[in-house]
């Protein structure tokens, strides 16, 4: 390892800095003479698997001719690709967009690196070709590259002064994995060359002697470690783990000598070996997590081991959404506390999906057990297939798991690194099937199509047929270059058991799924299965086949008691897909639908419906409300459920994945009272009027579980609600309840409020109330008045200077 030094004084501690300097030498030193270590089962290249299957064959082919030309396209028309051609002199104007935008550039780049790899295309190759000349011009003659502080002209006293907001290091990560990708692919140097000479920059600025502080957004960790794999230098590696161990210690120093934490946020509140819980931005967390990964296995550090074991068993047993999304909160974009999961409001980031997919995997690597598999493909199914419509060039950045119908899929984003991430995703899926050691396979994923796996001392090629997920039947040849005896590892889900999550954050309702079935060459073999696989060891020539029948009967879900959000609720699994009631199936109407534990559910393949899908369908009982205020059936309605990920492509409707499994948990049909009964208008909406009379009384201000109706963005203003009746109605008090989410949003308390009634001429006239207007949170406000008889009733609302306002809930009596 080479060391520049630095004339950079090293505030006041020297000998400490001399002495982890000293550190980092030698452990870099050690590195290279230890020779290559890495994790204990090594994964097969998606460039190896050739997929022909029904399910995910037409979501590659869509990835490969919508998805990177559209996100090319629109990295064009936002000006992400003219910043590279302002920055390499080619055109004049003043860099556009999110300090970070270079990040989804490069992020389509590597996907596109990907596509070339399995289907070579002349014109991509040329377009690629290009726009990394363009990059190449673009950096500076010291590495330096990184668009915002490069136009209109270079600011090198602006450089590495926010690494904690700015994100180049993590722009410098998405660049040094695209890189990587392209030339593993092509062979061409000039990429790579580009990236090494980035990463030697960021190597010299930051060090024990010189620069501390980490990056505020982990993401470089990774594409070091990825170029160390590539290029044998153990600077890198040791560069990634240098950063890792920097975070949470009070002393790490910035641009001016000194420091502080960038806080939980940005997982920088304890050192990475102490931190036994998820916390923070999501997306952050678990890049920190899979880099943790990656260091640990090429360094073999139990430290970080030990860490990210823990962490895991934190995210499965009470952070993971049944979906396998993960990250609860939208303020902070990331997790919440343990079990809160809330199913409206909840936040599943497409690329925290994507990122625990990666950490997953990693997982797997390291310790060959088939829950991290688990929890791999429930996230990849579900959570993160949602993120794109079927399409390919729609996107969801939240991946809500209830909606009111004001949810759909946006063709961009200003911030759009779900869309550039999904872009790179899709083409790797092929790579999480497949994985060996020594002569030993494993098969992980089912999915049609052949593998060639490259063992010790042999070649052994796998060809699966199934029409998984629909089906749980998989035949699989296993075709060695040469006659031996070793083993194939074949997964068999925690779905097929018992376990919907390996934790007890959810549970199957039915406890017997049928019986999993596993023939060699047509004999039945008995199941002998350890950490999740069946392990056939035998001497296997080609014709050799293994067929795996895993039963998918339709699951009921329910949730750990801790889970307020999913009490007296169910959700439906079939497979790994989890399932969702969504309005044009069920004549709009969902949340009134309760699906008792007797109800019989059957399963019917629908070819014509959202590209062909297994459907769940049966019978629901339904619920309405009373006047006095109880719940009680209303007959009984047939319900569909479709899989969760093809939602929201039939237009804006209701969808939850949560449905009432008792009537109290059910959104009943409200009852006539004069709320519900009138015809409501407002001077403004956002979000939803009709929850202001849907009578389902909050648990609080904040909640937003079912909705309000709030006057964001306008502040300070006089907004007002009309309430109006065909008939005169005969009215002496009204109750609101008011919606405010100061900390995560912008609505707060009402300065003041009055009721209006309309006289026999058409006017508004204010009643004349028998007590002060309250405006108090978490209740209902009451005020009483003289009686009126009236066809119309308008509550007037003057907001706060500088705030918003809501309601949650009206009531007229």
């Amino acid at each position: 390892m080479q060391f520049v030094p630095t004339d950079r004084p090293c505030c006041g501690v020297s000998a400490f800095c001399r002495i982890v300097l000293i550190c980092q030498v030698i452990a870099a030193v050690a590195l290279a003479e230890e020779g290559p270590r890495d994790y204990s089962i090594q994964p097969v290249p998606f460039s190896k698997v050739h997929v022909d299957d029904g399910f995910w064959t037409p979501r590659l082919e869509t990835n490969r001719t919508v998805t990177i030309p559209y996100a090319f396209e629109q990295c064009e028309a936002t000006d992400r690709i003219s910043n590279f051609e302002k920055a390499a002199g080619l055109l004049d104007g003043k860099h556009e967009g999110i300090y970070f935008n270079d990040s989804d550039v490069y992020k389509v780049m590597e996907g596109a690196a990907y596509s070339l790899q399995v289907h070579p295309d002349r014109l991509m190759r040329l377009y690629l070709d290009q726009l990394i000349r363009i990059i190449a011009a673009a950096q500076w003659e010291d590495g330096y590259l990184f668009t915002f502080y490069s136009v209109p002209q270079p600011q090198p006293e602006k450089r590495w002064t926010n690494v904690a907001s700015i994100h180049e290091q993590y722009c410098a990560g998405h660049m040094i994995e695209a890189a990587v990708a392209h030339y593993e692919v092509t062979g061409d140097e000039t990429f790579l060359n580009v990236a090494k000479k980035n990463a030697d920059l960021i190597c010299q600025v930051f060090n024990a002697g010189n620069r501390t502080d980490p990056p505020g957004h982990q993401e470089i960790e990774i594409g070091l470690c990825k170029l160390f794999r590539v290029t044998g230098d153990a600077k890198y590696l040791s560069q990634a783990k240098f950063f890792l161990d920097q975070r949470g210690h009070p002393g790490h120093r910035g641009p001016d000598g000194k420091g502080g934490l960038y806080g939980i946020y940005s997982q920088d509140h304890v050192p990475v070996v102490d931190q036994k819980e998820a916390v923070g931005h999501s997306v952050r967390a678990v890049y920190q997590y899979t880099g943790m990964a990656d260091v640990a296995a090429l360094t073999g550090n139990a430290d970080y081991i030990n860490a990210i074991n823990t962490i895991w068993n934190d995210v499965a047993s009470t952070k993971l959404y049944i979906t396998g999304g993960i990250g609860a909160e939208g303020g902070h974009e990331g997790f919440g506390g343990p079990y809160e999961l809330p199913n409206m409001s909840a936040y599943c980031e497409t690329c925290a999906s994507i990122a625990n997919v990666l950490w997953n995997h990693r997982m797997f690597l390291m310790h060959g057990d088939a829950k991290y598999i688990d929890v791999l493909e429930k996230t990849m199914v579900n959570a993160a297939l949602s993120g794109i419509s079927m399409e390919g060039d729609l996107f969801f950045y939240p991946n809500v798991l209830e909606s009111n119908g004001q949810h759909a899929r946006s063709p961009w984003f200003g911030c759009a690194c779900c869309p550039s991430n999904v872009a790179r995703f899709i083409p790797s899926i092929p790579g999480f099937a497949y994985a060996s050691k020594g002569r030993d396979v494993w098969v992980n994923l089912y999915l049609g199509g052949n593998v060639t796996i490259d063992t010790q001392e042999n070649h052994v090629r796998l060809v699966q047929e199934t029409r998984y997920p629909w089906s749980g039947q998989v035949k699989i040849a296993v075709e060695p270059e040469k006659e031996e005896t070793f083993a194939v590892y074949v997964r068999i889900p925690g779905w097929a058991g018992n376990q919907p999550v390996p934790s007890d954050l959810y549970s199957f309702v039915d406890q017997n799924p049928g019986d999993v079935s596993l023939k060699i060459n047509g004999t039945q073999v008995a199941l002998e299965i350890s950490r999740g696989y069946a392990r056939l060891n035998r001497t296997w020539r080609e014709g050799d086949t293994i067929e795996l029948d895993l039963p998918m009967p339709v699951r009921r879900v329910t949730s750990h008691a801790k889970v307020t959000s999913n009490r007296g609720k169910v959700a439906l699994q079939r497979g790994p897909v989890v399932y969702c009631l969504e309005g044009p199936d069920n004549d709009g109407r969902i949340f009134d639908l309760v699906i008792p534990d007797d109800a019989e559910l059957a399963a019917q393949f629908r070819p014509d419906l959202l590209g062909g899908v297994m459907t769940i369908h049966g019978q629901a009982e339904t619920a309405r409300r009373t006047l006095d205020g109880h719940i009680v059936p209303d007959g009984k309605r047939p319900f569909v459920a479709i899989p969760y990920y093809a939602w929201a492509h039939r237009g804006r409707a209701p969808m939850t994945v949560w449905p009432a499994r008792v009537l109290e948990a059910a959104r009943p049909k409200p009852a006539g009272t004069r709320a519900y009964l009138s015809k409501t208008t407002a001077s403004f909406v956002h979000a939803s009027l009709d929850a202001i009379k849907d009578q389902n009384v909050p648990a609080s201000s904040a909640d937003s579980s079912s909705l309000q109706l709030d006057f964001w963005p306008h502040k300070g203003t006089t907004e007002w609600v009309q309430f109006e009746w065909d008939q005169v109605q005969e009215l002496s008090r009204l109750k609101v309840y008011w919606f405010d989410d100061t900390g995560r949003g912008e609505c707060h308390l009402p300065k003041s409020w009055r009721a209006l009634y309309q006289d026999a001429e058409g006017q508004f006239q204010p009643v004349t109330n028998r007590g002060p207007y309250p405006v108090q949170k978490d209740t209902f406000n009451s005020v009483d008045f003289d009686p009126v008889s009236t066809k119309a009733l308008k509550i007037e609302i003057v907001l706060q200077e500088n705030w918003s306002a809501g309601i949650q809930e009206v009531v007229i009596e």
